[in-house]
């Protein structure tokens, strides 16, 4: 598959992008690690300001309409830059209200939507009992269990995983049912889609990203009184990780065409399984610095493995991509 981004589309991706080159982004990052959401939170309403949460609420309420391919587009430059917060979650809970909506439900989108496309609201989301993502920067926690939809009261102890910036905490039992019954399923189901096509968007930036700063410093760093990036093994390594890439950028950009659930599957664990390839490869050819928490090539690394089994670890969308090749797959969206 060939994919072209037309003109309004790679204005937007420079645009974000050259918002968030000036912003610091690193410094955002860490502070959001530490529990201090304050500087994240001024790139929140940046990107709501540019239309980036907007882009999964419908018209209705006050959104930009359901729009994959540029929601796409936009979590590439998220990733690219590893914006901190539940950007992904967002998302998977703006498609679960307007879900409901269309589906005969409208109160909880009428009363929340507006809000998440405006940025002045932050949500996460917690389907199944899992934990919820940065539960305690978000202003809106939403909850789906056996009974329901659940507004819920508040999270639980936060906890670190393996990258700082990303704080999980269980949502609080009880809270506010907002929905119950099969609709709850199906919207559950659709938000589920479009969360594992913003986090394969945002693996292909945060690979996009390793790769071009480790391109950058194998050109800089000396070995032998030659740069290291004229290595043959060297070049080999950077051009294992560019191809793989490369390779996921048309499955991310196809799947956000079709929504199918089997595509968007196959597009997750590919963009996130090469994100990940990058990231090994640029600690190996960053030698110990790599390691260091001082440095800033850090925080991508560990946003790489995160995102790998974040919504649906490798096993599982290869098992829906691979039920939708066989036509055991059933359409979801």
């Amino acid at each position: 598959m060939r994919f072209l981004l037309d003109a309004e589309q790679r204005a937007f991706a420079s645009s974000l992008d050259a918002m968030l080159a000036s912003a610091d982004t690193p410094s955002a990052v860490r502070a959001w690690a530490d529990g201090d959401h304050a500087p994240g939170r001024v790139l929140w309403s940046r990107l709501a300001e540019a239309g980036v949460f907007a882009l999964a609420v419908p018209e209705t309420y006050e959104g930009a309409g359901l729009l994959p391919v540029e929601l796409a587009v936009a979590f590439v430059e998220l990733g690219r830059h590893a914006i901190p917060g539940p950007v992904v979650e967002t998302v998977a809970a703006a498609v679960l209200l307007g879900e409901l909506s269309a589906l005969g439900e409208p109160g909880p989108a009428e009363r929340l939507l507006p809000g998440l496309a405006s940025g002045k609201s932050v949500a996460t989301f917690a389907p199944d009992g899992a934990p919820a993502l940065d539960a305690d920067a978000a202003t809106v926690l939403l909850a789906v269990d056996g009974r329901g939809l659940w507004l819920a009261p508040g999270p639980g102890p936060v906890r670190v995983s393996v990258d700082r910036a990303r704080r999980l905490a269980r949502a609080q039992d009880g809270g506010e049912l907002l929905a119950a019954g099969p609709r709850v399923d199906r919207a559950a189901l659709r938000a589920l889609a479009w969360a594992r096509l913003a986090t394969a968007a945002q693996a292909l930036g945060v690979g996009l990203a390793l790769l071009g700063r480790t391109v950058e410093y194998a050109g800089r760093r000396t070995q032998f009184g030659v740069p290291v990036g004229s290595f043959q093994a060297v070049k080999h390594r950077l051009a294992d990780a560019m191809i793989a890439l490369e390779f996921a950028r048309p499955l991310l950009f196809g799947a956000a065409l079709s929504m199918a659930p089997a595509e968007v599957a196959a597009a997750k664990v590919t963009a996130c399984e090469a994100a990940y390839a990058t990231a090994r490869t640029a600690l190996q050819l960053h030698g110990a610095i790599g390691y260091t928490a001082e440095y800033d090539l850090s925080l991508w690394f560990t946003r790489a493995r995160a995102l790998r089994t974040a919504w649906g670890t490798p096993a599982e969308c290869r098992a829906e991509a691979l039920a939708g090749l066989s036509g055991a797959g059933r359409p979801r969206s």
